[in-house]
Formats: C-alpha cells, structure tokens, sequence
C-alpha cells in the first residue's frame, strides 16, 4: 500500500499555459470543442460532397412532391371557381378583380425596388455560409436538381 502512495507523489504533469492556449483557440471550439466548426475543417471532400447531395435530393424530392400538390390544390380551385361561376352558383365582378390585382401589383413593383435591412442580413448570411462550405452547397445543388427529376 505505502509503495502505491509512494509512486503516485513521484508522477510528473507538464505546465501549460491557458492564457496561451485560450488565444490559439477559436470561439466555437471553446464552447463546443474541436470538433465543431465550419465542415470544410471537419470533414473530407468525399464526405461533404455525400452529406451534401442526400440531403439535397430529400430536399428536392420533397420539393417537388409538396410543389405538385400546391399545383394540384390551387389548378382545381380555379376549376371549381370557373364551373362555379358559369353554372351560375357566384358571380364574379372580373373588373373588379383586375382592378385589385393591378393594386396589387403596383404595390409589389413600390416595396421590391429596395430590400429591408433583414433581408440584406440574411442574403449576406447565405453568402458567407456558401463561401465557407462551397463543397457541401455543390453537393446540395446536385442533390437538389437530382431529387426534383426523381
């Protein structure tokens, strides 16, 4: 037993500096350890390229699912809308329509010649966000177009 003792008092640690160390790291390792951070320094091409494109083509698949649907729904909304209005069940002012939606559309042509200041946050995020992990973005392109033809 006193031999135990004996060999622990006699181990070594090595002295590290913190503040030196803290200064190397960067923040998201600090908070969420080394192996967080943009993808390009966590994983290899042919990874990033495979996380990519999978989640792409879900994403793209559902697209187009989801995109069929809202076709489907508002096509034969019309369709009612038009039997509706022929067999005499409503009757629609079309004058009045057309003059809503050219409202409508002035209104539109005013509030999209300049973004809102959050808009211009979020386009910008993207863009760095692209930058940073242009080898997943390409894989997610792919993926995309891919899982919109499937």
């Amino acid at each position: 037993m006193a031999e135990k003792n004996k060999d622990k008092s006699e181990e070594t640690f090595e002295v590290m500096d913190v503040v030196e160390y803290a200064k190397k790291q960067r923040w998201w390792n600090k908070i969420f350890g080394e192996n967080s951070g943009p993808l390009a320094e966590k994983y290899n091409v042919a990874t990033q390229l495979a996380i990519g494109g999978v989640s792409g083509w879900c994403a793209g698949y559902l697209f187009q699912k989801v995109g069929k649907l809202a076709a489907s729904a508002v096509g034969g909304g019309f369709f009612f809308l038009q039997i509706a209005n022929h067999t005499g069940y409503i009757k629609v002012d079309w004058k009045r329509v057309e003059r809503d939606v050219n409202n409508a559309k002035k209104q539109l042509k005013l509030n999209a010649e300049k973004p809102t200041k959050e808009v211009r946050t979020k386009v910008d995020e993207v863009q760095t966000f692209v930058k940073k992990n242009i080898i997943l973005t390409g894989g997610f392109a792919g993926g995309f177009l891919l899982g919109l033809a499937s």
